[in-house]
């Protein structure tokens, strides 16, 4: 199990539909690195676990740019209070075979 925990702002990406993310930072980026050939699907997409505060969620970081960004499903959001400009802390669990 791979897990990072990191602080961040909340943005607004339109991409193909409006989203909240996070985006990591990079010395946690390169850790996702070392691991995404052994657990990326489609799209370079990454399975994980999202934790913010007490409220966790399953999701799929998103590849943006040569890095990844965390998105903030809006259950989370709202369980947590979290609104765009906020930070936050996050921990992402990656399983690793």
């Amino acid at each position: 199990m791979l897990e990072l925990t990191f602080s961040g702002e909340v943005v607004h990406w339109r991409g193909p539909a409006p989203f909240h993310f996070v985006v990591v930072p990079p010395d946690e980026t390169d850790e996702i690195h070392a691991v995404a050939g052994a657990v990326t699907y489609g799209w370079g997409m990454i399975p994980a676990t999202v934790t913010v505060g007490g409220t966790s969620m399953t999701t799929a970081i998103f590849p943006r740019d040569g890095g990844y960004m965390v998105p903030l499903k809006v259950a989370l959001r709202r369980a947590e209070e979290v609104e765009l400009g906020d930070v936050v802390t996050v921990t992402v669990e990656i399983a690793v075979p």
